[in-house]
C-alpha cells in the first residue's frame, strides 16, 4: 500500500483567452493527482486528506473510488473545497491563483494510524504550506519516517501561497532528514536555492529533478547522477505532469521492491535509467491531453 497525503481541490481551467474566459472545473491538487495516477498504474493506494462534503468534494472522491483508491484515511468536513484558478501559457505551462480561506483541507488532523501494509507515504504541495493542516502533515511525515517507512516529498512550490519565503525554505530543510526520496522541478530547485548534493547530505537517499521536455535526472548519495531525456509529445498542457512523475517513481520502486533507502542505494545506473524512463513516458501521456489525466498501466507498458 502506498499512501498519498495532501490536498484535493478543484482547478478552474480557462477555456479561452482573456480575463473573462469561461472556466471549466477539473479535479486536481498535486497529492490528489498522484493518488489517481498510482491507482491507474495499478499500485494499491490510499488517500489521506480532509475533503469537503460539498458537491466538489463528492466528485473528487468519486474519481478516487473509480480508480480503486482506498478512502479509509479520508477525513470529511462541511467547509468548502479549495479552488485553484489556472492560467496556461502558449507552451502549455500552468500557473495558479488560489482560494483557500476557510476550506476543508486546511483542517486536516494527524490520523491515529495509517492503513495496514503501508510501505510508503507521499507528501507535498499546498498541504505543507497552509496552516493549521501543514503542521499536521509535517507531524505525519516525521512520525512515518521515525517508524522506518519510505517517505517521498514533492514540494511543488506555489510561491503565491507562501507569505514568508525564507521561513518556508528553512522549514523545507527541516523536513529533509525525514525524507527518503525528494522529487522537485528545476523551477522549484531554483526557488528553494539549494542543490541536489546539499539536499542529499541532509537525509534523502535520492533526489530527482525534472526539467520538462529536457528530461529527468536522479542524484544519489554515493555520487551517482543518471539522466534520461524527455519523451517527444505534442503538449496540450502540463497540468499534473509532475504529479504523474511522483506516481511513476513510487510505482516503479514498488515494482522493483525498492521502497527503502538501502534498496534505492542499490538501484545502480540500469535501474535508475529504467525507472526515470518509465516516469518520462508517463508524464508525456499526461501532457498530451488536457487537464490532469494520468496514464493507465497499458499506456506506458514496455
Amino acid at each position: 500500500m502506498i499512501v498519498v497525503a495532501g490536498e484535493a481541490l478543484i482547478d478552474l481551467v480557462p477555456q479561452g483567452t482573456g480575463a473573462l474566459a469561461a472556466l471549466r472545473p477539473a479535479l486536481g491538487g498535486g497529492p490528489y493527482n498522484t493518488a489517481v495516477a498510482l491507482g491507474r498504474l495499478g499500485s494499491p493506494t490510499a488517500f489521506c486528506s480532509r475533503v469537503s462534503s460539498d458537491a466538489f468534494g463528492e466528485a473528487l472522491l468519486d474519481r478516487l473510488r473509480e480508480t480503486g483508491v482506498d478512502l479509509a484515511p479520508v477525513q470529511r468536513g462541511s467547509e468548502p473545497t479549495t479552488l485553484a484558478v489556472a492560467s496556461v501559457d502558449a507552451e502549455g505551462s500552468a500557473a495558479y491563483s488560489f482560494y483557500v480561506e476557510g476550506t476543508a483541507d486546511r483542517l486536516f488532523s494527524v490520523p491515529a494510524s495509517l492503513p495496514s501494509g503501508t510501505r510508503a507515504v507521499s507528501f507535498g504541495t499546498c498541504s505543507l504550506v497552509l496552516e493549521p493542516g501543514a503542521s499536521a502533515y509535517e507531524e505525519l511525515l516525521r512520525r512515518t519516517a521515525a517508524r522506518g517507512v519510505f517517505t517521498a516529498l514533492d514540494p511543488n512550490v506555489r510561491a503565491g501561497l507562501i507569505a514568508d519565503p525564507d521561513a518556508y525554505r528553512a522549514r523545507f530543510e527541516s523536513w529533509l532528514p525525514s525524507v527518503t526520496l525528494l522529487k522537485l522541478s528545476a523551477e522549484d530547485a531554483e526557488w528553494l536555492g539549494g542543490t541536489p548534493r546539499q539536499w542529499l547530505a541532509a537525509g534523502p537517499a535520492a533526489v530527482v529533478v525534472t526539467r520538462g521536455g529536457a528530461g529527468l535526472t536522479a542524484y544519489t548519495r554515493d555520487g551517482g547522477e543518471y539522466t534520461v531525456p524527455g519523451e517527444r509529445v505534442d503538449v496540450v498542457d502540463t497540468i499534473g505532469a509532475g504529479d504523474t512523475v511522483n506516481a511513476a517513481l513510487l510505482h516503479g520502486l514498488a515494482q522493483r521492491d525498492a521502497l527503502s533507502a538501502s534498496a534505492v542505494a542499490a538501484l545502480g545506473a540500469e535501474g535508475w535509467r529504467g525507472l526515470l524512463g518509465f516516469a518520462a513516458r508517463a508524464a508525456a501521456v499526461t501532457c498530451s491531453r488536457a487537464g490532469a489525466e494520468p496514464p493507465y498501466a497499458h499506456e506506458v507498458a514496455g
